[in-house]
């Protein structure tokens, strides 16, 4: 029997295609009610595990999108697990809606030798978003199954600063998890005077280094490190400037990693060092890398501080000469001393420097992208539910000031330009509209999600479309 044939005792509901699934026992695809335009799992033959209402006389159920509806079918569809992707060119798909998996698929399903990472958001965000790990988990696999992706896919627990973090999304499922010793990152040290690093390099917390004073001169003081593409040579304030820097986010970097071995050996690490003040020197780099490898920290996946500004949802901005010069040397180290990616965060919407990345880096990179994805919702949303696209403008526009705190963003509000009528969503093109958009997603989200999840369902594929071709140009310079 077709799944076109369940469908007739199931009126009122419509299929995707593509996610029909028959098992030796079991046949399981997704449809859409066309009375409330919800998704729902219809489960027919082996129902046992699965909560649902019955048809056909108890042989099917009509199941909702839940949670334990998702580890059900999990146990029974493996390719719905996520997985750890290697040294594979990867992106990173966020999405703070729930909704975006399928138009993401769809562009990495253009995009040869690029593996996706779909399900991806920071506790930051789940606090803004209102969502739990697990429901960001949840909602990327339904879009996987949705499509008919039988593929590996990640999932990444962005930006964890604690262990208690990294318990809540281990327990989730999460396979890619991002540490961030931002705080532990001392900025001031990158232009302090000798004497004063002196005194943060005698602070540092050596028990927790595991390592001494003099133990660290002698391996970095006057030694030559000559790598592919790079020389190093460290000085006595070199050293003790990289050290008094990004000492205590070492000893961070090794704690969290230890405790997430300690709970799963399903996982792949990287150390994110992008949102703090001050690049990331080519002997920082390898000094931090150095010392975590020394602890016995193994990463596959590295974002240090790149020159230039990497601000959300806009273009890089930078002197583009300097940023490649620069990334030669960041990609020579990762080759050295690992191999290891290079993660670009931030990374959506810098077109400008992907191709230096994808050739620099031999594809061995990371693509992190979030926001542009919500971005693109908002753009549906404008062509088709102008009203509530206005609405939503009004709303971010006095919210900026507050919520652009915690990012590192340059919009000004006098230069978001004022259209009457014509096309809406072009506001989506201009700098400052975008990142007034952009940083203020956490406040539209509490005053507005469901009105934009109900403009979202009433056109998906027009959102589907939309992440489509904004994606296949973010995809297409990491292609193989």
């Amino acid at each position: 029997m077709t799944y076109h044939e369940y469908l007739k005792k199931l009126p009122g509901y419509t299929l995707y295609p593509r996610s029909g699934v028959e098992t030796g026992n079991a046949v399981y695809f997704l449809v859409r009610c066309d009375r409330d335009g919800l998704k729902y799992l219809i489960v027919h033959g082996a129902t046992d595990g699965f909560d649902g209402t019955p048809y056909d006389a108890g042989s099917g159920l009509v199941c909702p999108l839940s949670a334990a509806n998702a580890a059900a079918l999990r146990i029974r569809l493996p390719w719905l697990i996520p997985a750890p992707l290697g040294l594979q060119t990867s992106v990173g798909c966020g999405d703070r809606l729930g909704v975006a998996t399928p138009g993401h698929i769809r562009a990495v399903r253009e995009a040869e030798g690029v593996a996706p990472i779909l399900a991806q958001q920071s506790i930051r965000e789940n606090a803004r978003t209102g969502r739990t790990p697990q429901q960001v988990v949840d909602d990327a696999m339904w879009g996987v199954f949705q499509e008919g992706w039988r593929q590996a896919w990640g999932a990444d627990a962005d930006h964890l600063k604690t262990t208690d973090d990294v318990e809540l999304c281990v327990k989730a499922g999460y396979t890619f998890y991002t540490v961030d010793p931002g705080d532990h990152v001392d900025n001031e040290a990158h232009t302090e005077a000798m004497e004063t690093l002196q005194g943060k390099f005698a602070a540092l917390p050596w028990d927790a280094l595991d390592d001494s004073p003099a133990a660290m001169h002698g391996r970095y003081v006057n030694r030559h490190f000559a790598l592919e593409g790079v020389d190093l040579q460290f000085d006595d304030l070199a050293l003790t400037r990289a050290a008094a820097k990004y000492g205590r986010a070492i000893a961070h970097s090794a704690r969290m990693s230890r405790h997430l071995a300690s709970l799963t050996d399903k996982y792949e690490l990287e150390i994110s060092v992008d949102e703090t003040e001050t690049p990331t020197s080519p002997e920082e780099h390898f000094f931090f890398a150095n010392e975590l490898l020394r602890l016995g920290v193994r990463w596959v996946s590295l974002a240090p501080r790149y020159v230039g500004r990497f601000e959300k949802g806009v273009e890089y901005i930078g002197d583009l000469s300097e940023f490649r010069a620069s990334l030669a040397q960041h990609a020579a180290i990762a080759t050295a001393l690992g191999p290891y990616k290079l993660s670009i965060h931030s990374g959506s919407d810098k077109f400008a420097i992907y191709d230096d990345f994808a050739a620099l880096t031999h594809g061995v990179v990371h693509l992190k992208t979030a926001g542009t994805s919500y971005l693109e919702a908002l753009r549906a949303v404008a062509k088709t539910d102008p009203a509530l696209f206005d609405q939503i403008l009004a709303f971010s526009a006095s919210r900026y000031e507050t919520d652009r705190a915690t990012y590192h963003v340059s919009a000004q509000l006098d230069r978001v330009p004022k259209l009457d009528g014509g096309d809406l969503s072009a506001l989506l093109d201009q700098f400052d509209a975008r990142q007034v958009l952009h940083v203020t997603f956490g406040s539209v989200l509490g005053q507005f999600g469901e009105q934009i999840n109900v403009a979202l369902r009433s056109d998906e594929e027009t959102y589907y479309q939309l992440l489509q071709d904004h994606f296949r140009r973010h995809l297409a310079p990491f292609a193989a």
